[in-house]
């Protein structure tokens, strides 16, 4: 039986970690735009990314929205929301290789590193320690293999939090060396794409973690099949992107870098779509927490438009009076169940 929902979250220092989407939104903009250039290269796609079922205007059905080029459709079996075109290998090689990625998504010393493990992460690895606590699994009994490990936050917050059985594994090599490198130990293993369905298959651990990585995996058919058929494998704890508030005004402000639809962010999960996922696979739903950045996209977006139109003392009193707001708006979007994200634990069915 699930957990209550959880609901909510402060943005504490996000902000400022967040920086970059503020100070450099014409750069994270050409950014996007390359990505958006290798996405709409790709074929149309024809089926949906969750349930296979027939999508796109070929099978008859209307354009859910469009940003920043891309247009989106809702598939009417599951409830999913895929983008035109396929993220297929080409797409990835394209974004995730031939681009810095880890000049995106790392830091540059120390100290900034465990500030975004302490803001970002330790909250996520509390949240999945406290429902597995619940369910009578004590920290010396969890075996955790986190995929798609990026720079080892999740892996150093959670063996921060006492966890030693806890590694990750990730295809950047660049990443997997920054990552040890900060934590002063290998707490990464660099793997090719191509194995990771049969190391996760074949994995002894209790716990698979894909925190912001599964409407990144292009193959994710055999990533789902392999958890699967791993019978050791009790819970899965993820983070997806949400079809949500933030959808709405990305679209509304053309002129903003799209931080949630749009770049490597080519398909978006709804509850539906989330429950029909995890039912094919043989898991459920245990405890899941909702909190999103909607609020902070709006304040952003609005900051960002004020400053291009020439109103930055406007903006600095906007934001004022905004601020001390954000916290409790974002709840309400929240428990609206329209939160841009969401964090959930599924464990296998007995």
């Amino acid at each position: 039986m699930a957990l209550k929902r959880r609901y909510g979250k402060s943005v504490g220092d996000i902000i400022k970690i967040k920086s970059d989407f503020f100070e450099k939104n014409e750069d994270m903009l050409r950014l996007s735009a390359h990505q958006a250039d290798a996405l709409l290269m790709q074929p149309k796609r024809t089926q949906c990314k969750i349930c296979h079922g027939p999508i796109g205007e070929a099978a008859g059905q209307e354009v859910l929205y469009e940003s920043q080029r891309m247009r989106y459709f809702q598939c009417p079996v599951c409830g999913h929301v895929n983008a035109e075109y396929e993220d297929n290998e080409d797409f990835a090689s394209r974004v995730y290789i031939s681009d810095n990625y880890l000049a995106n998504y790392s830091e540059e010393d120390r100290q900034k590193y465990d500030t975004r493990r302490d803001t970002i992460y330790i909250p996520k690895a509390w949240f999945l320690l406290e429902a597995l606590e619940q369910d009578g699994m004590r920290k010396n009994d969890i075996k955790l293999l986190d995929d798609g490990a990026g720079s080892g936050y999740f892996v150093s917050a959670i063996r921060q939090l006492g966890v030693e059985q806890a590694d990750g594994i990730e295809i950047s090599e660049p990443q997997v060396q920054f990552a040890n490198t900060m934590n002063g130990d290998d707490i990464l293993t660099q793997v090719d794409a191509p194995d990771i369905a049969s190391i996760i298959e074949t994995a002894k651990v209790n716990v698979i973690t894909f925190i912001g990585v599964l409407e990144h995996i292009t193959n994710l058919d055999d990533i789902l099949e392999a958890v699967k058929k791993n019978k050791n494998v009790k819970y899965i704890y993820f983070s997806v992107p949400m079809f949500s508030m933030s959808c709405v005004f990305e679209a509304a402000h053309q002129h903003c870098y799209n931080r949630h639809a749009g770049g490597t962010h080519t398909h978006l999960f709804t509850d539906s779509s989330i429950a029909y996922m995890a039912r094919r696979i043989g898991f459920e739903e245990y405890a899941t927490w909702k909190f999103g950045s909607d609020m902070m996209d709006l304040y952003r977006m609005i900051c960002v438009s004020l400053d291009q139109n020439g109103n930055t003392g406007l903006r600095e009193k906007f934001s004022e009076k905004f601020l001390p707001m954000i916290d409790e708006l974002q709840e309400v979007v929240d428990r609206h169940e329209e939160a841009s994200e969401i964090h959930m634990i599924l464990k296998r069915k007995s």
